[in-house]
């Protein structure tokens, strides 16, 4: 088996693609380095530089790497983006995921593992999300994941493709500080992004129907979430079918639990200030995790510390200032 990684040069992607290359996995990556920071990937794993929207790029690699299998990591992730441009977010993340389908299926590749997000269930009144829960995205970046999952599954019936889509809940950690994100779009960089500043963590709302008003999340450490596909991709075989499951640890954490265990791991002290709520913004959003279990008998290891911990030290390691913080 080769696996052909795209955005494997990503925060997420280059977890993925050191992981299963550590599991004894062949594997190459395809990266447009747009996001993508080179360096997180050792000498030893192959890397393509392009995009998934080239045909010709990808018909060679498919052939020059004798790749059997693929996981779609590459994709535009920031929900306000995606708002503001939409055509974007539909060409690369629609369009591109076409493109690469008609290469897959035209080598004759039978395996492929699609990136999603819990970005498709939109705002769902529920304690636990099930994958058999109606979906309802609210954003473009929602959206262009659930249709990309419709594509998926209807290019692996009509092709012989044994297809997986991975909906992810909020992804955070590092498995080493090299590794950590480099972006601060998600909760746990942006809180450190204020404090590194000198200034309180922001909490958008705390008079949600919760115990202590503030939003409740499902963190998953990145690291699990790689062994997890680690997991997907080796149970997928030649013959054609589709799995579709959630990546989360099937509990939920608050935002002021997230703020005030990011205060006691950074030593900063400051307390978090409220603004109003975001429009969007679920009171609970909260993996149930018994498919993968049960399918794959798969389940997540690590903690929210162990998470703020290791991405606290990939902080540091970019930004040394925050340590006088």
């Amino acid at each position: 088996m080769t696996w052909l990684i795209t955005g494997g040069a990503g925060y997420i992607g280059a977890h993925v693609a050191r992981t299963m290359a550590e599991a004894g996995e062949r594997v190459v990556v395809l990266d447009d380095v747009s996001s993508g920071v080179t360096d997180r990937l050792p000498p030893e794993i192959p890397l393509v530089s392009g995009s998934v929207l080239d045909r010709e790029l990808l018909d060679r690699t498919l052939a020059e790497h004798n790749v059997t299998g693929v996981v779609h990591l590459a994709a535009k992730k920031q929900v306000g983006q995606s708002v503001e441009e939409p055509l974007l977010y539909y060409r690369e993340n629609v369009f591109g995921l076409t493109v690469l389908l008609e290469a897959v299926a035209a080598a004759e590749v039978h395996r492929f593992v699609f990136s999603s997000s819990a970005a498709v269930y939109g705002v769902p009144e529920v304690d636990l999300i099930p994958e058999n829960t109606p979906c309802a995205p609210i954003n473009p970046y929602g959206e262009t994941k659930l249709v990309g999952e419709w594509l998926v599954r209807a290019a692996g019936r009509a092709h012989g493709i044994s297809t997986a889509c991975l909906r992810y809940f909020n992804v955070a950690g590092a498995a080493r500080p090299e590794l950590a994100d480099t972006g601060v779009f998600n909760i746990i960089p942006m809180f450190f992004d204020r404090i590194t500043r000198g200034e309180a963590p922001r909490i958008f709302g705390d008079d949600y129907p919760t115990p202590d008003g503030t939003c409740i999340r499902d963190y998953i450490h990145v690291a699990d979430l790689a062994d997890a596909h680690l997991a997907v991709a080796r149970a997928l075989t030649d013959a054609a079918g589709d799995l579709t499951l959630n990546i989360g640890r099937g509990e939920g954490v608050s935002v002021r639990e997230l703020a005030d265990l990011v205060s006691e791991v950074t030593g900063s002290g400051l307390a978090p200030v409220i603004e109003p709520r975001r429009p969007g913004d679920a009171a609970q959003a909260v993996a149930s995790s018994d498919l993968i279990a049960k399918e794959l008998g798969w389940s997540a290891s690590r903690g929210v510390r162990e998470m703020v911990v290791s991405a606290w030290e990939g902080w540091l390691l970019r930004h040394p200032e925050a340590r006088r913080s």
